[in-house]
This record gives structure tokens, sequence and C-alpha cells, in this order.
């Protein structure tokens, strides 16, 4: 078949799976099966190695993140269980003050959070970024909205073990260790800039306050807990349990009946553990330093297993076995949706390099490095357009320009990177994390616009420069 008779076919079949998607509401894995389907038939893969193909895509990814994405997101479910987060973003409050707030609230977000599944972690910190907005200022709820929106779109696609970072390296077979330190390296400059430079517009008169929020929330409205009444907006929490004020992260609060409330450090112990770990072995493996222990140990499965054993334990002397049990039954209820998407993306990724697009595209580009980064975050910026889904755009695009990584010199954590600032662009209306970020921060729709889809925009555009900048020395 000839080279413009495949880019057409792909062509056609990412169209048709966007449209099944957006506009006939077809479910976004039997989409994508479907325009494997068709991309395989129409390209002369034959029935046999069409589904084959297919089956292999989504096995093979399955493979490398599996168990990664189950174990990251059950450890999330019991983190937000014992109500961790909201005692997070309250010590993030007390220790940096409320100017540092946006900045502290987006690299916690965006890094050590990132096991807890988005949509759960929009939902129980934003009665807490409303209660806080109005101690940071008059651009409190603009400032804090758009850190959240920045912080929570960028950790999941560039943060191990976010489920858009997972999945992405599986496609294109990044060592999760180097994608967990390149992503830790790119993404907490670009929060930190993309927060900043919207704070910087929100002073200058971006936000108006009288157009772009809506039902304002008064300190009052959030009381403090009470002996009778847990605090709103968290989660897993004793009656009776105060919120503590104290900024020591090792201390333990008192509850009640004399029960003590974990340390926040211990909670979080087992995930740090695990990161790690990760990052030791990734480490180990680029210095050429062998050690069966370190190698078993640095293993992403077994150190996510780890902290997930550990989570558990700790867990269960804070809300106990029954409450441990219930958390772990909401991950896995969370983890199938999320594995299905991830390896239907497999799949059509899988199908396009078998296509054969791979090699057309590798005669378009020169040995630099440039013009594939550049090319991979447009393609996945149109996908998130059209489609408004981080994790597939990043895989459809990442997929692409894989089979080609080799010949062009291209380091694929790079590619994994680019897709990634890409499948950022332009999050709008398409999104579910819009419209919680718009209806649970009091914004209008117009405000939404602001704070989320030009601010996480700002974020796309700042983290294609730094890869730009990192593929000169990697």
């Amino acid at each position: 078949m000839s080279d413009t008779a495949i880019l057409i076919n792909t062509a056609v079949a990412v169209l048709a799976t966007v449209l099944l998607i957006v506009k006939f509401k077809v479910n976004p894995v039997i989409g994508l099966i479907l325009g494997s389907l068709y991309l395989g038939l129409s390209t002369q893969l034959g029935i046999s190695k069409t589904i084959e193909t297919i089956t292999k895509g989504f096995g093979d990814i399955m493979m490398e993140v599996g168990l990664l994405i189950a174990f990251g997101v059950l450890m999330g479910s019991i983190l937000n269980e014992v109500g961790a987060i909201r005692r997070l973003v309250e010590r993030l409050l007390s220790v940096f003050g409320p100017k540092a707030l946006p900045y502290s609230m987006a690299v916690a977000m965006s890094t050590v959070l990132q096991s807890i599944f988005v949509d759960v972690l929009i939902v129980i910190s934003a009665p807490l970024a409303r209660r806080m907005a109005t101690k940071i200022g008059p651009m409190g709820t603009a400032r804090l909205a758009t850190a959240m929106a920045i912080s929570l779109e960028c950790g999941i696609i560039f943060m191990v073990p976010g489920v858009g970072a997972l999945a992405v390296a599986g496609v294109l077979g990044v060592s999760l260790g180097k994608m967990l330190i390149c992503g830790l390296l790119l993404v907490v400059p670009t929060v930190l800039l993309a927060v900043l430079i919207m704070s910087f517009l929100f002073r200058r008169g971006f936000w108006k306050p009288a157009r772009d929020e809506q039902n304002v929330f008064e300190e009052d409205d959030y009381p403090q807990s009470t002996p009778n009444e847990p605090a709103r907006g968290s989660v897993g929490i004793d009656e009776g349990q105060q919120p503590q004020a104290d900024p020591g992260a090792v201390k333990l609060a008192v509850g009640p009946e004399g029960k003590r409330e974990t340390s926040l450090l211990l909670l979080f112990a087992p995930l740090l553990l695990s990161l790690i770990l990760i990052a030791a072995g990734a480490i180990a493996e680029i210095a050429k330093f062998q050690n069966g222990v370190l190698e078993l140990l640095g293993n992403p499965v077994v150190a996510l297993l780890i902290g997930l054993i550990g989570t558990t334990i700790v867990a269960r002397g804070a809300i106990g076995q029954k409450g441990v049990e219930d958390a772990i039954s909401t991950g896995f209820k969370e983890s199938g949706q999320i594995l299905l998407l991830t390896g239907a993306g497999g799949s059509l990724a899988a199908t396009v390099a078998a296509a054969g697009l791979g090699d057309i595209l590798g005669g378009f580009f020169s040995a630099s490095a440039v013009a594939p980064l550049v090319v991979v975050w447009v393609i996945a910026a149109v996908l998130h357009i059209a489609v408004g889904s981080v994790t597939l755009s990043a895989i459809t695009a990442a997929g692409m320009l894989a089979p080609i990584a080799p010949a062009l010199g291209l380091d694929p954590v790079l590619i994994a990177l680019a897709a990634g600032a890409g499948s950022l662009f332009m999050i709008h209306v398409t999104s579910n994390t819009f419209w919680l970020l718009q209806s649970l921060l009091g914004q209008t729709v117009r405000g939404a616009l602001k704070s989320v889809t030009v601010g996480v925009s700002v974020a796309s555009v700042i983290a294609l420069g730094l890869v730009l900048v990192m593929s000169i020395f990697i």
C-alpha cells in the first residue's frame, strides 16, 4: 500500500475514533478498539494480523504498567480514606503560609499525591482550597483554582505513579525509573513557572471576581470539626478529630477517647519510599552499578508493592481493617476503568505502528531532535482538543513516533514528555476535570476557561520548552 493511503487511513481511523467518542458518546474503550480494527483492515494487515496486533498491544502495555496502575490507585485510595490529603493541605498552609500556598500546594499535588485518582483528589481538596482562598488575598480563588488545575494535569501525565505517565512510558518502553527522574525534573519547574505567570496575569486584571466567580464561600461556611461533627470535605476521619494545627510533621494528635491521629509523615512514608527505591534503581542502572538487592527493590513493581503493603499496615492503625477494606474496594473500581482505557490506547498505538506510519514519518525528519518533539506535541494537542482525554491523546501521539525514535537517535523519554506536554493544551468543556474544578471551586464557566484552560495551556507550552532544553542533554 502506498504511503499516501496509509497516511489517509491513519487519519480516518483517528478522526473516526474521536467522532465516536465525542459526537456519538461511544465508550472510549470501544471507540479505540473500533478505530484500531478499521486501521488494521484498511491498511491490509489482514484479519488475523489485525486482531493479533490489537490484543498484543493491549497485553504489552498491561505487562508494562498494569500492576503499577493497580498498586498506585489502591495506595491512593487508602491515603484518601485516612484523610491524608486534607491534613497535607492544611499542613502546607501552616508551614509555608498563605502567600506561598498556591506554589506549595501545586508541587505537592503534582508529585507525592499522584497516586490519588484525579477526580477523587479534586473532590477532596476543593473544599479546602475554597476555605483557604480568602486567606491569600483578593485573587485567592483564581490562584488556587489555577494551581490545582495545573498541578493535577501536569502530575498525572509527567509524574510516576500518575496513570498518564505510566501509560505513556509503557507504550514507549521507557524505564519507569528514568520517567520518574525526568518527569520530576520537568514537572516541578513547569508548575511553579505556570502558577507564577498566571498569578501575574490575575493581578494585572485578567481575573474579574464579579464575572469569574460565583457562590463565593466565606470562612464561616467551613467550620472546624466539633466533637459531634467532622470537618466538611474530610474523608475517613473519625468523628471528633480536630485538624492538627502544629506545623511539626511528625507529631501525633489525640483524637476521641484518647486515640492518637497517625503521623502525616508516617502515612506518606511508604509512598515516598516507593519513589525513592524506583529512583535509586534508575540511578544505579545509569551508573551501571550492579547489586541484586537494589535491582530487586528498585524494580517499579516491587517498589510500589512495598509501598502498598506499607500504606495498608499504617492505615490499619488509623482507620481499622474495615476502613482499609472499603478503600481497597473503591480502588479496584477506579483502577478497572483506567486499566481498560490504557490497554485500549495501547492497542491503537500498536496498530498505528504495525500499519507502517512510523516508517513514513521517519522520512520526514532529519537527525535533529527538535522537529519530532514539536510534531508529537502538536499531534497530542490536536487530539486532546478533540477528545478531551489527557492520557488518550498522549498515548496516541507517542505511539505514532515511537517506531522511529531509535532511527532519530531520540531518547523515548523525550517523546513521552513531549506527548504529555501536548496533551495538556486547551483543556476545556470536553474534560471532566474542567467541570469539576468549575463547580467545586465556585467559578463561572468564564472563570474556569481562564484558570483551567489558559492556565494548563501555559503549563503545556512551558513544558514543551523545557523538554526541548532537556533534549540537548539527554
